[in-house]
């Protein structure tokens, strides 16, 4: 079982304006000579947090991390405006020219790992290597499983509240009722619905039962954030053509690559990573027998700590 890195405090912290009326917040901490990583994180929409840092050695990672358009710390909060896939791409490629980097590892899990292999394939030459975990391909299926019919047959109690502020006849599309009810002038409204959303995906997040699961994803503004930008969306196909990501796989193969997924994971079925490895069998592939799609389960958590350690060792050179 490995440990997560000590906990450390960012030792940069900047405001990048991009596209109107969109603001980031991106933060450095760990080696300013070091490797750059940037970390992706989740939804659309969830943000960062602290224990994102201690992904990495911060002795070898110059750490870099940032809130998408509408989430965590980047304002305005859970605004839908010109919030696309190709928009956050454009994003990364702004901090990282503002950050004088070159080249850089980029890591990320659930969405992130959407929108780490969308970069990835815009740009190959950026890249020194990419960790995805958790993956998402966004396509209608994965959609459909999971709010439409699919992940409500594991969890059937959990999904009666997830449909409960939706109409009876308008629950033949889920993300469309939703997306009405999100974007609703009344606030009592929005916020009940992305509560409804965001508890949904925090209680099928893990193998075993998180006990604070609920009280996390219940909270004002991680809920509004995650559930408006998802719903955003998934309503748009995610901004991407179909089958986006496999059919520009090949834009891969010369990426040094780790791929890491759960095999009891509900919200992003295993059938994602394994059609994501037969496009790009040169990556490195490891099904986490005992997890589903946290980061926060130790065999996924152990298998990221030990890839980083890997890029580190192959990449990292001190001054």
């Amino acid at each position: 079982m490995s440990a997560l890195y000590p906990p450390l405090q960012p030792h940069r912290q900047l405001t990048l304006a991009v596209e109107p009326p969109h603001t980031l917040y991106v933060e450095e901490s760990g080696n300013p000579q070091g490797l750059p990583v940037v970390f992706l994180h989740g939804g659309p929409g969830a943000g960062c947090v602290e224990d994102h840092r201690r992904l990495f050695d911060p002795a070898r990672y110059r750490i870099i991390l940032f809130d998408q358009r509408g989430a965590g710390r980047s304002r305005p909060h859970a605004d839908l405006s010109n919030n696309t896939t190709l928009a956050l791409v454009s994003d990364m490629e702004l901090i990282r020219k503002h950050l004088g980097i070159d080249q850089w590892l980029v890591f990320g899990g659930s969405w992130g790992s959407t929108l780490g292999l969308v970069y990835a394939e815009t740009y190959p030459e950026r890249i020194h290597a990419l960790i995805v975990r958790g993956i998402f391909l966004c396509r209608q299926q994965d959609i459909t499983w999971f709010y439409q019919h699919g992940a409500s047959r594991i969890f059937p109690d959990y999904w009666q509240d997830f449909i409960a502020p939706v109409a009876e006849a308008d629950r033949h599309d889920m993300v469309a009722a939703y997306y009405k009810l999100l974007t609703s002038d009344d606030a009592e409204t929005r916020l009940r619905a992305a509560r409804a959303w965001s508890i949904w995906e925090g209680r099928t997040l893990s193998l075993l039962p998180c006990d604070n699961a609920e009280d996390l994803f219940s909270h004002e503004k991680l809920a509004l954030s995650l559930a408006r930008i998802e719903c955003h969306y998934f309503l748009h196909n995610s901004f991407l053509e179909h089958n986006q990501i496999l059919n520009n796989a090949h834009r891969l193969a010369d990426i040094p690559g780790t791929i890491i997924h759960g095999r009891y994971d509900i919200i992003c079925p295993l059938d994602n990573a394994y059609a994501l490895h037969e496009a790009w069998p040169t990556a490195r592939y490891q099904i986490i027998d005992n997890a589903g799609h946290a980061v926060s389960e130790t065999g996924i958590r152990d298998a990221l700590l030990q890839a980083t350690d890997f890029y580190a060792d192959k990449f990292y050179t001190s001054a």
